[in-house]
C-alpha cells in the first residue's frame, strides 16, 4: 500500500510548526484522546473486528485508555494480530518529524544525536517532514534468530568507514524499536523470542530507555509495545520471562467467536471469494469449524484457527469456478462441493494421534454434522412436501461436481414452494437465480437424505437423490 501524499499546507519548518500551535503528545496520550473521541461520538472503536464486541474490546479499551502496554493472549487464528494491527486507526492521521531523522524525533523535543545536533545548529529552520499513521507501525515476529541488533540496533561499519568514530553515538545502526519511536511496535509470538532478546527489552517497557553495546547513550523512547502469544507457547516453545510479563501493563484472552453469526460474519468479510458462495454455504461452514473445535479426536491445544473456515469458504468459490469454466454454468458453489474440499483442509487440523489414519474420516462426519445442523436450522419446520412428492412420483434428481445449476433444477422439474426454500436459506432479499436456486434446492435434498427421508446414490462423480425405498 503506497503512502499518502503529504497535504501542502502542514509546516515544513520548526518555527512554522511552532506557529501552527502544535502541541507534542505522548503516543500513548495521543491514542487516548482519539479513543475517548470515538467513544464519546459512538463509533466503533476497532472497525473490522469481529466476536469481540462485549468480551475483549472492553478490557482493551480500559488498557489503552489506562497507557498499559498489552499481551494478547490466545490460540492461533482468533485474529490477535489483526487486532493490534488495528490500533493503527487511533493514531492521529499525520504526525510531525526532525527531517532525516531515523528514530522520528519530534522537532520540539528531538532525543537522538542527529536531532538535537540539527535542532541546535538550525533553529527555527529545522526541516521537518511528516509521518503517516501507517508509517508510525512496526512488528516483528519472534523468532529465535532474532539478536538485539534486529531489534535494539548495532554499531554500522559503514558509518565507521565513512570516517566516524566508534564514540560517536551517530555511528549507531538503529534496530526496528528505535526506528518506531512514537508509534505503536508489535512483537508477533513473543514466548518465541530467545530470553537473553526479551532482557534486552525489559528497560524498553519500564524505563522506556535502549542501550547499545557499550555506549553511554540513553534515548528516551515513546512507545506503546503490544505482544502476542498462544498459551501453548509458555511451556512447549518458550515462554515469556517473569519480569516481562511483570511489565506489561495488562494481559488479554482473546477466543474464537462464541455464536455461529459472529464466525460466518468473519468468513464473509476476511475469505477472498472468487465464486458465489450462498449465504447457507458460510453458515455450514462456520458450524463445521466449530464442530471440529469440540472433536474429541481433535487435538485441542493447538486449536483450530478462523483460517480453517476461511480457506474452506475460499474453496468452495474455487470449486464453483472451476464447474464454471468446464461447463459454462454460472460460478455459484453448492454444498456437494463440500467432499471435495474437505481433504484439502486436512493440513490446518491436529488430530490426537489414536486417530492416525482416519483423519478424512473424521473431516467428512463433521462436515456432514454440519449441514445438518444448518438444514435443521433453517429448514428443519419448513414444509418440504412438495419437493419429496417430486421424488415420490419417479422423478431422480442429478447433481455433482460437474451439473450445472439449470440442468439440476430441470431434472426436479419446478415444484411448489422454490422461492420459500430460497428465501428461507438465503433471506427475503435474495434473488432467486438459476444458480442460488439449484444451490438451495440441492441443499434442502442434502437436508432429506441426511435425516433419511430420502435416498441418495453416488457413482462416477454423479450425485442422485430419488425417493426413499427406491
Amino acid at each position: 500500500m503506497s503512502t499518502p501524499v503529504i497535504p501542502a499546507h502542514l509546516p515544513r519548518t520548526l518555527g512554522a510548526l511552532r506557529s501552527s500551535g502544535y502541541e507534542p503528545r505522548s503516543i500513548k496520550e495521543e491514542i487516548r484522546d482519539n479513543l475517548r473521541a470515538r467513544l464519546s461520538a459512538g463509533e466503533p472503536t476497532f472497525p473490522g473486528i469481529v466476536g469481540f464486541d462485549d468480551t475483549v474490546l472492553p478490557q482493551l479499551e480500559r488498557a489503552l485508555l489506562a497507557g498499559h502496554d498489552v499481551v494478547l493472549l490466545g490460540e492461533r487464528g482468533q485474529g490477535k494480530t489483526r487486532l493490534i494491527r488495528t490500533l493503527v486507526t487511533l493514531l492521529d492521521e499525520w504526525m510531525p518529524i526532525v527531517e532525516g531523522s531515523e528514530v522520528n524525533d519530534d522537532p520540539m523535543a528531538p532525543v537522538s544525536a542527529y536531532g538535537v545536533r540539527l535542532v541546535a545548529e538550525l533553529g527555527d529552520d529545522t526541516p521537518v517532514t511528516w509521518r503517516h499513521r501507517s508509517e508510525r507501525y512496526g512488528e516483528k515476529l519472534a523468532t529465535p534468530d532474532t539478536s538485539v541488533g534486529d531489534l535494539i540496533g548495532d554499531v554500522d561499519p559503514v558509518k565507521v568507514a565513512e570516517g566516524r568514530t566508534l564514540g560517536d553515538p551517530e555511528t549507531i545502526h538503529f534496530g526496528l524499536v528505535p526506528r518506531t519511536n512514537r508509534g505503536i511496535f508489535a512483537i508477533n509470538e513473543l514466548p518465541d523470542l530467545a530470553e537473553r532478546i526479551q532482557v534486552a527489552l525489559l528497560n524498553v517497557l519500564e524505563e522506556r530507555d535502549i542501550q547499545v553495546r557499550g555506549y553511554t547513550l540513553r534515548l528516551p523512547l515513546d512507545l506503546l509495545v503490544m505482544a502476542s502469544a498462544n498459551p501453548e507457547d509458555y511451556t512447549n516453545r518458550g515462554r515469556i520471562i517473569t519480569p516481562m510479563k511483570d511489565r506489561f501493563g495488562a494481559e488479554i484472552t482473546t477466543h474464537y467467536p462464541y455464536d455461529v453469526a459472529h464466525e460466518v460474519d468473519l468468513i464473509a468479510q476476511e475469505a477472498d471469494l472468487v465464486a458465489i458462495v450462498p449465504r447457507h454455504l458460510l453458515e455450514v461452514m462456520a458450524r463445521f469449524t466449530r464442530l471440529v473445535r469440540e472433536s474429541a479426536a481433535v487435538d485441542q491445544r493447538s486449536g483450530v484457527s478462523a483460517r480453517f473456515a476461511i480457506a474452506g469458504a475460499e474453496a468452495l468459490a474455487g470449486a464453483a469456478l472451476r464447474r464454471a469454466a468446464i461447463t459454462g454454468d454460472f460460478p455459484v458453489a453448492r454444498v456437494g462441493d463440500l467432499d471435495g474440499v474437505v481433504p484439502t483442509l486436512r493440513g490446518k487440523v491436529e488430530f490426537e494421534v489414536s486417530e492416525e489414519g482416519r483423519e478424512e474420516e473424521v473431516l467428512h462426519h463433521l462436515a456432514r454434522k454440519a449441514v445438518a445442523e444448518t438444514y435443521r436450522r433453517h429448514l428443519g419446520g419448513m414444509d418440504l412436501g412438495p419437493l419429496v412428492a417430486v421424488l415420490d412420483e419417479g422423478a431422480t434428481i442429478e447433481t455433482g461436481d460437474l451439473v450445472r445449476g439449470p440442468d439440476l433444477l430441470a431434472s426436479g422439474g419446478q415444484f411448489e414452494g422454490l422461492g420459500r426454500l430460497v428465501s428461507a436459506l438465503e433471506g427475503p432479499e435474495a434473488e432467486p437465480t438459476a444458480g442460488i436456486s439449484a444451490a438451495c434446492v440441492e441443499m434442502a435434498l442434502e437436508g432429506l437424505w441426511l435425516t433419511r427421508r430420502i435416498d441418495k446414490d453416488e457413482a462416477g462423480g454423479r450425485i442422485t437423490y430419488a425417493a426413499s425405498g427406491e
